[in-house]
């Protein structure tokens, strides 16, 4: 067998507690006044701000209060330009740092953005490198301060679309595990389990590579053995080390690997419904993995995907001879522990369902699942997180 693949990501990456003066010191050395994409939560992001005044970095600050929009990236490209900002910082969960880069592309790459956005724009490449982008995680979920694209909801689509280029990997990765100390419960849990997918998704991929696995399986361990702790105890920095660590190795190994059915589903989900990714993530996972162990077994039932999940389920489990039953059971009983709420909640009904899987087979993450999965099949991944 020829093997051959490409591992790209952050020009750097810099992990560890305290470690956010590093934003600062890159901020300083470009030169240029920045624009700060934060949360709804000010307060979270005086770490930055106080290293920032000591660098003597200008800056401005930018609100992201949910999930971004194109409006709302607009919006953010019109205040860098009013400002003078020609870098962005962001500093915040997955929703703010994909504004961050949505801006930082879109800054220097003017015009409408449906010219570069995948499925319901052009998808045409960006024509100029962003601005620089610094990206510091305050969740341990999305791994996108190492990924190449944003994930932008398009109103009007009603649908969650991404903004992809190689060039949009931001310049500085900032992992400091002190920002998700005062993370709450229901976020630690459903952020951690956005992370346990984006591990389990890309080492079932029909991309993945022996890179990516060893990020992969690695990950999939410390998020098995710490994420519980980590709900248990906000202030276990051990728990909190390890959930940033696995976060990390997911957004490095679906960057390269890519992900499956269960983003493939949250794209439209996302779009349709004010459900917040982690918990789609958290509910849809179990459901997915039974849906591709039965039509591997019936249609390819030599693939090497069979071996890998059992593999998975030895992860999970920590036991020698799991079998990928139990590694699904495991994850049911995590959920359910965790107390995330299903996706009737938010309004989803089994009338949606059709609509959803049909949009979700045009997603571009379904191209990693293991194999092409039916829409029968996925309306049943769907109807079982109702």
């Amino acid at each position: 067998m020829t093997l051959a693949f490409e591992f790209a990501t952050a020009t750097r990456i810099v992990f560890g507690p305290g470690k956010v003066s590093e934003a600062a010191s890159e901020a300083a050395a470009l030169g240029f006044r920045a624009l700060v994409v934060g949360g709804s939560r000010p307060g979270r992001l005086q770490p930055l701000l106080e290293k920032l005044h000591s660098a003597r970095v200008g800056y401005t600050l930018f609100s992201v209060a949910g999930e971004p929009t194109l409006p709302l990236v607009s919006a953010g490209i019109a205040r860098a330009g009013e400002e003078g900002c020609a870098t962005v910082i962001g500093c915040g969960g997955g929703s703010v740092l994909d504004a961050a880069k949505a801006i930082a592309a879109l800054l220097t790459n003017p015009g409408d953005p449906l010219e570069y956005l995948e499925v319901v724009g052009r998808g045409n490449p960006l024509a100029r490198p962003p601005a620089p982008c610094i990206c510091l995680p305050t969740t341990a979920g999305t791994g996108c301060e190492v990924t190449r694209n944003a994930v932008l909801i398009a109103p009007e689509q009603r649908v969650k679309v991404s903004l992809r280029s190689p060039m949009m990997l931001p310049r500085l990765a900032v992992v400091d595990p002190e920002l998700t100390r005062s993370l709450p419960p229901s976020l630690t849990a459903s952020t951690g389990l956005d992370a346990l997918t984006q591990l389990v998704e890309p080492l079932l991929s029909v991309r993945s590579n022996p890179l990516t696995d060893s990020l992969c399986r690695d990950g999939i361990r410390r998020a098995a053995l710490w994420l519980r702790a980590a709900c248990e105890d906000g202030d276990n920095m051990e728990a909190r080390e390890n959930m940033a660590l696995a976060s990390l190795f997911g957004g490095l190994a679906l960057a390269n690997a890519g992900l499956g059915a269960v983003h493939g589903l949250a794209a439209p989900l996302g779009g349709m419904f004010p459900v917040p990714h982690g918990i789609v993530c958290a509910r849809l996972l179990p459901g997915a993995l039974r849906a591709n162990l039965s039509a591997l077994r019936a249609r390819v039932p030599g693939s090497p995907a069979l071996a890998r999940m059992d593999e998975v389920a030895r992860l999970l489990t920590g036991e020698a001879r799991a079998r990928a039953e139990e590694g699904i059971e495991w994850l049911e009983r995590l959920v359910a522990d965790l107390g995330l709420p299903r996706l009737g909640a938010f309004g989803l009904g089994r009338t949606d369902l059709g609509a959803i899987a049909l949009a979700g087979l045009r997603s571009s993450s379904m191209r990693g699942n293991p194999l092409p999965l039916e829409h029968e099949e996925l309306c049943a991944i769907l109807e079982s997180a109702l």
